[in-house]
């Protein structure tokens, strides 16, 4: 799933609509995994593995990526109707794939590259296809630039010449569980996106290339800082409410979403610079409220079975403080001291006026403090 830093499948989009957006991304500080991005990388290894290997489900259940697990329920719910629309697309088994294809466009674009999940050969169509597991947003398979992407350059990728050699139409198609998109289209389309899509590389190369703002703009990691959006929100806050035109309200909220997008971008990146241990003038981090937790379970499961019996007390496990101290309460009881202690579940950003204290950034700040020492 690796693509250039220049231009890659899930870029693309974007690099065609904006070209000064590659200067932008490629001075932003990598973004921090996710557990969405996690499942998603576990998930597309998994379904890799079984049609590489030919197995079944229960062979990857319990397999894991960065702490998470490949839970039958999560494969049920994934992998299964996956595997389903694999069978759809081609009943009778007789289609020639190839999986996690690393694809390029030699030296017409050096350095451009990406990851294809699945290209394949069925009768006189070739066939990209691309698997969606997020819950998030619906994703079409028509005119898309991700899949024209990965079929433009596999079509430059000479070990991939048996998919297209005498082939007479290409095939796009999306699977995202539990829906299936296809769109089939000529190679002149996907010739002509080519064109495009080198053209746009070429001016993102150029000094000051232009930038435009849009609907691509929202996955974009150079939102926060791109002078086209910062310059947008300026003129939108700057603008009285009583001076706007109805007739204009509509565009306004179009331009809403974007808006709050960014809005959420530019908190993400605050918050990642302050958690690196730089300074935001005017914010500070602060801990997020805390929830009070056993201090010794143990102990606390000792103090407590002489006022409420056994399974009062226990589910699975201990119940937490609060659930405690409501079943107490009904037997005129008080939760008894030093069982507890309050824990924050995180850090928050807040301005300088906020009453809470600053979070102190220890770890951050020795880690800084004996690198000057080396």
């Amino acid at each position: 799933m690796a693509h250039s830093s220049i231009v890659g499948g899930s870029t693309a989009k974007r690099v065609i609509k904006c070209p000064g957006s590659v200067a932008l991304v490629q001075q932003m500080p990598p973004k921090p995994s996710s557990s969405y991005a996690d499942t998603g990388t576990l998930l597309h290894t998994a379904i890799a593995e079984m049609l590489q290997q030919d197995s079944e489900i229960k062979h990857v259940i319990g397999s894991r990526y960065n702490g998470i697990v490949l839970t039958a329920e999560l494969a049920e719910d994934k992998l299964q109707p996956a595997l389903a629309a694999l069978d759809e697309i081609d009943p009778k088994a007789d289609m020639r794939f190839a999986v996690e294809q690393t694809v390029d466009f030699g030296d017409i674009l050096p350095g451009v590259f990406g990851s294809a999940d699945l290209i394949a050969r069925l009768g006189d169509r070739a066939i990209i296809l691309d698997w969606k597991f997020g819950d998030g947003v619906a994703v079409a398979a028509e005119e898309s630039e991700q899949l024209m992407f990965y079929c433009a350059a596999a079509m430059r990728t000479p070990s991939l010449a048996w998919v297209f050699d005498g082939a007479k139409e290409v095939e796009l198609i999306i699977v995202q569980p539990p829906s299936v998109k296809r769109w089939v289209t000529s190679f002149d389309r996907i010739r002509q996106f080519e064109r495009e899509l080198i053209y746009a590389v070429r001016q993102s190369q150029k000094p000051h290339a232009t930038l435009y703002a849009g609907e691509h703009c929202r996955w974009c990691a150079a939102k926060p800082t791109c002078p086209q959006i910062t310059g947008e929100a300026q003129r939108a806050l700057a603008t009285q409410v009583a001076a706007i035109d109805t007739k204009v309200m509509g565009e306004w909220l179009t331009r809403a979403a974007e808006l709050e997008s960014w809005i959420y971008d530019l908190r993400g990146l605050a918050m990642q610079v302050m958690e690196s241990g730089g300074a935001v003038p005017g914010y500070k981090l602060v801990a997020k409220r805390g929830t009070r937790k056993w201090v010794n379970e143990d102990e606390a499961l000792a103090t407590l079975l002489p006022m409420l019996p056994s399974e009062e007390l226990m589910e699975a496990s201990v119940l937490s403080p609060a659930q405690v101290e409501k079943k107490l309460k009904k037997l005129k009881l008080e939760l008894p001291q030093g069982l507890t202690t309050t824990v924050s579940s995180g850090n928050t950003m807040a301005s300088e006026d906020d009453p809470r204290p600053a979070v102190l950034m220890i770890g951050k700040q020795l880690t800084a403090a004996l690198g000057k020492l080396v």
